[in-house]
């Protein structure tokens, strides 16, 4: 898939969170009709394993109410704001250990499996991809090894 315009990278924080943002992006385009189609499958948290569920699952909001505080307006700290006033609390140490989380997911954990399908879908084959983060900033066009995207967070 090719770089999506206004859909930024996994890496990009808001406050302390990395993916956060990019949540946000997915909801603001799909609402807009210009998320690709094959984006919408991982919308949401009905899938336990896709990024936006676990994401909600960690601040502790429904994303069908993330969904509506977002399409209601706002900058995307005023929407974390809000998030983490009605969620679960979280220390700076928690959301610490999420983005370690996140960015390392796929690397040799239950989705092992499912990166390696991903990466040969793609046409990836060959490429340092050692995680989920990986494949996509990969396969929207990024280079998070030759930018050393990691030491950013």
């Amino acid at each position: 898939m090719p770089h999506v315009p206004g859909l930024r990278s996994c890496y990009d924080k808001v406050g302390p969170l990395v993916y956060f943002g990019r949540m946000l992006d997915k909801i603001r385009l799909h609402a807009a009709g210009r998320l690709p189609a094959n984006y919408v499958d991982d919308l949401g948290d009905a899938q336990v394993y896709v990024l936006d569920s676990r994401c909600c699952r960690f601040l502790g909001v429904r994303y069908a109410e993330l969904r509506e505080r977002t399409l209601a307006g706002g900058t995307d700290e005023e929407i974390l704001a809000w998030a983490r006033a009605r969620g679960t609390a979280r220390t700076e140490e928690d959301c610490h250990i999420w983005n370690r989380f996140i960015l390392k997911l796929g690397w040799r954990d239950e989705r092992s499996a499912v990166l390696a399908k991903r990466v040969a879908a793609s046409g990836l084959t060959g490429r340092p991809i050692e995680t989920i983060v990986d494949q996509v900033e990969y396969d929207e066009g990024r280079d998070p090894v030759a930018d050393r995207a990691w030491e950013k967070v």
